[in-house]
């Protein structure tokens, strides 16, 4: 049966089992990520008859003056259903419908499904987003083949240099946030300094699980940081969750740096997908393809229930 439990009555230890019995669940759903993220959230869980979690669809929300808010917690790119082979509710549309009792206005970004959205519950719409992605299981020389000619010239370039740059390890994620705040322009991103709250907690999360991998690239003479970037590993593959560049570090393509390494370094492992987390807007999804990452396409849904005055004016 299909209920709708407040984060108090989640059991977690059946949550992680009931992820770890999905293949195609994303990792943004485990507890832990959650938790770094939205602090606490509901769900619409299909409970077994022994108490098993069989299916679950994540609901973190907000209080706002007009009720709970169902909303996609920063750093957090896609959510959604998560079934199992004992599932026995199949149809989104079911979880959607006890979605939208619990929350007076909802969004979230889905996985991408094999299957097309089926007809949603009325006042849901559906619109479409986009990450790109590439398949690990190529050798490091297969995948850098499939670079663009000019990012395999320069990375030719930058190794021939007398002095090239290096991509080291860090564990200073703070510098890579300040990075991004200096040379980012806060309207362009809609983020204040206090968004980034999550993603120190996420770093945190993720580096006490060793899942988490932070890489830098200084400048050779003056140390100065010119690019960093934060991936995540997990089951399916490794997610580029984070970075920041300085004016001098784009120039300098660390960058390109910075990727090229971090494929490098996961090349080969069959079944696993790296994960560019972007590419809708166009001159950053140019910049993924040129690494050979295919366009992912996957759903967001939003739901806005009229507020009662609202209705009570309609003639």
């Amino acid at each position: 049966m299909l209920r709708l439990l407040p984060f108090s009555a989640l059991d977690l230890a059946r949550w992680a089992a009931c992820l770890a019995a999905s293949p195609a669940a994303p990792p943004y759903a485990q507890a832990w990520w959650l938790a770094a993220t939205a602090g606490r959230w509901a769900a619409v869980v299909e409970v077994g008859p022994a108490g098993e979690y069989r299916s679950l669809l994540p609901l973190p929300y907000k209080w706002r003056p007009r009720g709970r808010v169902g909303y996609q917690p920063l750093f957090t790119q896609q959510l959604g259903l998560v079934l199992t082979p004992a599932s026995q509710h199949l149809n989104l549309a079911e979880y959607l419908a006890l979605a939208a009792k619990f929350c007076g206005e909802f969004y979230q970004q889905l996985a991408p499904g094999a299957q097309p959205l089926p007809p949603l519950p009325p006042g849901f719409r559906a619109t479409e987003r986009r990450t790109y992605c590439l398949d690990l299981g190529l050798g490091p020389a297969q995948l850098q083949a499939g670079y663009a000619p000019d990012y395999r010239r320069r990375l030719r370039r930058q190794a021939e240099a007398a002095a090239p740059l290096q991509v080291t390890e860090s564990v200073n994620v703070e510098e890579v946030i300040q990075l991004f705040l200096t040379y980012k322009n806060a309207a362009a991103t809609g983020l204040r300094p206090r968004h980034y709250a999550p993603l120190r907690r996420l770093w945190a999360a993720a580096r006490a699980r060793g899942l988490a991998e932070l890489r830098q690239v200084r400048h050779p003479a003056t140390d100065e940081l010119l690019a960093g970037a934060l991936f995540i590993k997990h089951a399916g593959g490794v997610v580029y969750l984070f970075a920041a560049a300085s004016a001098a570090g784009r120039a300098a393509g660390a960058p390109l740096l910075l990727l090229d390494e971090a494929l490098r370094r996961h090349a080969g492992q069959s079944g696993q997908v790296f994960d560019f987390e972007g590419g809708s807007q166009p001159e950053i999804g140019r910049f993924f393809a040129n690494f050979g990452a295919r366009p992912v396409l996957y759903p967001a849904v939003s739901y806005s229930r009229s507020p009662w005055f609202f209705a009570w004016k309609r003639p």
